[in-house]
């Protein structure tokens, strides 16, 4: 029997398909932090403290029940995207990426272009300049990199002036379409699970807490961290007197060969591309798992980062573990399971509830 409170699955999904409809590609991240703040807002948690540090990320803390050994929770808000380099004679937009990932994993994708100046949102598509057999091999042979990749815009432009008339401006920013699909054997498909995923988890978390009328172990704060994506996420705006952190991101990559995550059970980081992660934090999350009856996988990612990693970078003396929900294709268009999601959110909440890991 678990000695935790239970999740509501239905609240972590409903809020998981909110959260990936609002656009927030690292840069972009007012609508979705009012969108948090709303919600947690509405939880009417006792004795929360909510902030936001000068970057722009949200900082909610929780009073605990014994002093001692403050903790956070973090997941990042910030996902994959695009930004205008270039308006192109033929109207068309050359595009640079924010975040990294392969350009033929967003070729035919629908997207949104912000126009920052005017304020008015264009419809288009990511297309390599030679889209159609018809007229060109490379359609089939070209190399899908930045040069060869461009937005064709629903609009009657074919110049740069013309763009340029509709408010469309190097700098504005590029929304990729999520394509969200929840499907009835437990599939969650979308763009951008990294990481609202481990956001919508974070809230479940949040939830179950006030639902309970319990409050964690020691002193918890949930970060909602805007520039992960980009390596510096949660090197600043953490409480200083921090002693562990629990990032909660996606377990990456489960069908990859030498990978042990699976798309069921949460995954526990051993070792990312920043070295391992605290060894008593992990042993101590594992025997949560076992003792709660959480189904669990224990991974390395040699080709990842996380929050976690910016923190360590900056300097915190911070013991720091790294769990998260099985993301097949991450950084490509992501699925999960519910079984997944359901085993992180367990997992996450019976960390704030238990005693801190020993040193």
């Amino acid at each position: 029997m678990s000695n935790s409170p239970a999740i509501d699955y239905d609240y972590l999904q409903d809020c998981l398909c909110a959260l990936l409809q609002v656009p927030s590609p690292t840069g972009y991240h007012l609508e979705v932090m009012d969108w948090l703040v709303s919600q947690i807002q509405g939880l009417h948690v006792p004795g929360l403290e909510l902030s936001r540090t000068n970057k722009g990320a949200l900082l909610v803390t929780v009073p605990g029940q014994h002093s001692g050994c403050p903790r956070a929770l973090s997941g990042h808000v910030d996902t994959l995207g695009a930004m205008v380099r270039e308006v192109k004679s033929n109207g068309r937009l050359l595009l640079t990426q924010l975040g990294g990932y392969a350009w033929n994993a967003i070729e035919n994708e629908n997207v949104t272009v912000l126009s920052t100046r005017l304020r008015v949102r264009l419809r288009g598509t990511v297309q390599t300049i030679h889209p159609s057999v018809h007229t060109s091999s490379e359609a089939e042979d070209g190399k899908r990199v930045e040069d060869a990749m461009e937005v064709r815009l629903d609009a009657r432009t074919s110049s740069a002036l013309e763009t340029r008339a509709l408010g469309i401006e190097v700098g504005d920013f590029v929304f990729l379409d999520p394509r969200l699909e929840v499907t009835d054997t437990g599939y969650v498909k979308s763009r951008h699970l990294d990481d609202k995923a481990g956001v919508a988890v974070m809230l479940a978390v949040l939830q179950s807490l006030a639902t309970a009328a319990l409050r964690p172990a020691v002193r918890t704060s949930f970060f909602f961290s805007n520039y992960e994506e980009v390596g510096h996420g949660a090197s600043a705006g953490m409480p200083r007197d921090l002693e562990e952190l629990l990032v909660i991101d996606m377990a990456a990559g489960t069908t990859g060969e030498h990978q042990n995550s699976d798309e069921y059970s949460v995954g526990i980081c051993a070792k990312d591309s920043s070295g391992p992660y605290d060894l008593a934090m992990r042993l101590a999350l594992a025997e949560l798992a076992v003792s709660e009856r959480i189904p669990y996988r224990i991974d390395t990612y040699p080709h990842y980062g996380s929050d976690g990693s910016a923190l360590l970078r900056a300097g915190a003396d911070v013991r720091v573990g790294l769990i998260g929900p099985g993301v097949d294709a991450s950084h490509a268009y992501e699925r999960t399971h519910r079984d997944s999601l359901l085993a992180t959110a367990r997992l996450a909440l019976a960390y704030s509830l238990s005693a801190p890991a020993a040193r």
